[in-house]
């Protein structure tokens, strides 16, 4: 059956006031937030490949969006969180600040599934007024029904 993006927002997964200063330590705080999903089943694995990949090749998107991930057997269902960073974080070699940074575990089996998640997530966040209101959101709550909103736009 093919993901509902709509079904991967979960207030718990979101990181709606990042302390981290570093790319590091916001993907550290956002896999924690990740480590409540039932789909988790290592979440010290899963930072472990996530960072790996991160240091393979930056996944920052521009525009102030960032989408790390892992495909990996440390989830058992594709598993979705975000952290936003008011201030930006400084993600890849790019020097461009990253305020949105959406984490995606995706099971190695779910390749196919993994690549209409991150298209869907692409083209909501290509919308300057979503990235907005998501920047202005001060809830997580509030977080998820704007983006479960666009998504079902988009569905």
């Amino acid at each position: 059956m093919p993901i509902s993006l709509e079904k991967l927002f979960q207030s718990s997964q979101i990181v709606p006031e990042l302390t981290a200063q570093t790319q590091d330590d916001a993907l550290r705080e956002i896999a924690a937030a990740l480590s409540s999903n039932e789909a988790m089943l290592d979440p010290a694995k899963f930072l472990t490949e996530l960072s790996a990949r991160e240091k393979l090749q930056s996944t920052a998107a521009g525009n102030g969006v960032a989408f790390p991930h892992a495909r990996t057997d440390s989830v058992s269902e594709i598993i979705l969180g975000l952290g936003r960073s008011r201030t930006g974080i400084l993600f890849g070699e790019s020097g461009e600040r990253t305020h949105l940074i959406f984490v995606i575990g995706t099971p190695r089996r779910m390749v196919s599934d993994y690549l209409v998640c991150i298209g869907a997530l692409a083209r909501l966040v290509k919308k300057n007024e979503l990235r907005q209101d998501l920047i202005r959101e001060p809830r997580a709550a509030g977080m998820v029904e704007i983006l479960q909103s666009a998504a079902a736009v988009v569905a």
